[in-house]
């Protein structure tokens, strides 16, 4: 992290010594969090189109996610932390419309557990 070098206070009032205001390195940009957003859309998408049916969607979603999540994790600690936000923002909207699709396929079939 680097320091920002502020100005000597004049002396006029008893301040102590200013502490250092601390910037992040590598800040987080919105093009890369759309980068990631877009590149973990398309990973799981890619993945999608394997399967046959829903539980085969729903399994490929799940491997597809979590191999998402480990680069997510590899880009956050070496790489572009925006990036890794966007792909984890992709991976939790893609497995939330395959957790609707397989809600609604339930509910329609009739299979719906009465509680």
């Amino acid at each position: 992290m680097s320091l920002q070098v502020r100005r000597t206070p004049s002396g006029l009032l008893p301040m102590g010594p200013r502490r250092p205001t601390l910037r992040e390195p590598t800040p987080v940009r919105s093009w890369a969090i759309l980068a990631g957003l877009v590149g973990g859309g398309v990973w799981l998408l890619a993945f999608g189109q394997i399967a046959g049916d829903l539980a085969g969607y729903a399994w490929w979603t799940l491997v597809g996610g979590l191999l998402a999540w480990v680069a997510a994790i590899v880009l956050a600690r070496f790489g572009d932390r925006g990036a890794a936000a966007g792909i984890s923002l992709a991976v939790a909207i893609g497995w939330s419309t395959t957790a609707v699709a397989i809600v609604a396929t339930w509910a329609n079939s009739g299979d719906w557990p009465m509680w």
